[in-house]
């Protein structure tokens, strides 16, 4: 689940009573002198088993994914489906928000509220969930393409995959937060999409969002240094059109301003000496879209 972004991105889940965070122009991205916590080897087996869960949960989920169906029995399942493998929804309640997920179509960037919105052919969505597991949090999200899309949404989709692995691959010891943000607004770019400044990852582990706040976009060499045991969430939000957001009135649902598609997708990962391990990759083997729907799996 996204965090908000004024500049350094803070650590917000729902926004202000006054959204000043709705930016009209790119934000510095390396002054967030927060403190960021440095995890124990211990505490990777907690990550490890709270990404699995998470990832199990968009696996189980995928079957469900077809034209007609409510977001509201997908959340249904989904919440089912985490408790019944010891697992808390770590969005349900949280700051007031009262689903266990967050499924966005189409146009909207992040945040959607599960309810009676059926899914239809050509659909793009995105599925969002966070787990509590024995304390540790697991932070994911996959797009889904409902049906036949079109070759646009196809094309985002896959570059908004590609550019979240070009973001998990520059991480590394020594490595900056401005590295990973280069690389996903680069690839993404060049593929003349844009890149959504207001949203960003964020550190997790303990707690659902902490430091070091995590932008898709920058240059290379800029923001906070990169060491061995850092946790955070890697999670671009791309849109076919410009990058600018508003949201609803509900005071959650992200939507692009020129009513553009957006695409997302989400890992936890941990800094390990020699690169990262990603802790929400899925147990079944489904790291990459289009996933097997339903009629397919019969």
């Amino acid at each position: 689940m996204a965090s908000w972004s004024t500049g350094p991105c803070p650590s917000w889940t729902s926004p202000p009573e006054n959204p000043a965070c709705l930016i009209e122009s790119p934000p510095v991205d390396d002054d967030d002198n927060r403190p960021i916590k440095i995890h124990s080897p211990d505490d990777f087996e907690g990550m490890r088993r709270a990404g699995r869960l998470a990832a199990a949960t968009l696996d189980y989920i995928t079957q469900f994914v077809r034209p007609g169906v409510m977001t509201e029995e997908l959340d249904t399942l989904i919440e089912q489906y985490m408790r019944d493998h010891g697992g808390i929804p770590a969005t349900l309640g949280y700051k007031g928000y009262s689903k266990s997920s967050c499924i966005s179509i189409n146009h909207v960037v992040c945040h959607g509220i599960p309810g009676v919105k059926r899914l239809a052919e050509g659909d793009i969505a995105n599925i969002d969930v966070t787990v509590i597991l024995d304390g540790w949090y697991g932070d994911t999200s996959r797009m889904y393409i409902v049906g036949s899309g079109s070759v646009k949404a196809k094309k985002l989709v896959d570059v908004t995959y590609e550019a979240m692995m070009r973001g998990i691959a520059a991480v590394r010891p020594g490595a900056t937060l401005g590295d990973i943000g280069h690389a996903i607004q680069t690839y993404a770019e060049a593929n003349r999409f844009s890149v959504v400044r207001d949203f960003c990852g964020h550190g997790l582990g303990r707690v659902f969002h902490d430091a070091p706040s995590v932008l898709h976009y920058g240059q290379p060499g800029r923001g906070a240094v990169l060491k061995e045991g850092m946790f955070f969430t890697i999670e671009p939000m791309i849109n076919a059109g410009r990058y600018e957001v508003k949201v609803l009135a509900d005071g959650w649902t992200a939507v692009t301003r020129d009513k553009s598609l957006s695409a997302q997708f989400e890992h936890s990962i941990g800094v390990t000496k020699d690169g990262c391990e990603i802790f929400t990759l899925s147990p079944a083997g489904m790291n990459k879209p289009p996933y097997e729907l339903a009629e397919k799996a019969a």
